[in-house]
């Protein structure tokens, strides 16, 4: 099979080092350590759905990359209902119950997710989250979904990483056994 593909090749040479530049690449980007791709999709996909729930609640603001800060005490906003019964229009749930369980998860399951704390779980739930949106409410958005699914079961399947809550409760846990 690599004879075949030098041989349909520029050359040996000019295929040889095309193959040694690939596989140096491949290299490189198998160095990339796990714990900063489960870091950095931690971070991205919790920002997603905090700010989305940021929306939802009026009293208390705070977006640390934005810089802005505004402590109080935090309550459903009205228009969040409204969107619920509106726009978004869930089967089987109230629009009263709906947006204040939903804005509780899109600030409890990202705040998991920046400590690494019950990541798994916390994961899972906001993956549940993303296909009821996709499902009934926002069914043409599946770029976005679909990005925001791909992070969240990465997540699911290889977990926090080491820069989290979750592997220094594991390390711990291991150690007294």
């Amino acid at each position: 099979m690599k004879a075949d593909f030098i041989a349909a090749g520029t050359g040996a040479t000019g295929s040889s080092s095309a193959m040694s530049l690939n596989q140096r690449f491949i290299s490189l980007c198998r160095a990339i350590p796990e714990s900063l791709i489960a870091a950095i999709g931690r971070f991205s996909i919790a920002a997603v759905f905090w700010k989305s729930g940021q929306t939802k609640i009026e009293g208390i603001a705070i977006d640390l990359v934005d810089g802005e800060l505004k402590l109080g005490w935090p309550r459903l906003a009205d228009s969040a209902v409204a969107l619920f019964r509106e726009e978004y229009r869930l089967p089987l749930i109230a629009p009263e119950l709906a947006a204040p369980m939903a804005a509780f998860a899109e600030h409890l399951f990202p705040l998991l997710l920046l400590v690494g704390l019950a990541t798994r779980f916390s994961a899972l739930a906001l993956l549940i989250m993303t296909l009821t949106i996709q499902v009934f409410v926002y069914p043409d958005a599946y770029p976005t979904h679909g990005t925001w699914a791909a992070v969240l079961l990465y997540l699911i399947a290889r977990g926090p990483g080491k820069i989290s809550l979750d592997h220094w409760i594991e390390r711990r846990y291991q150690a007294r056994q």
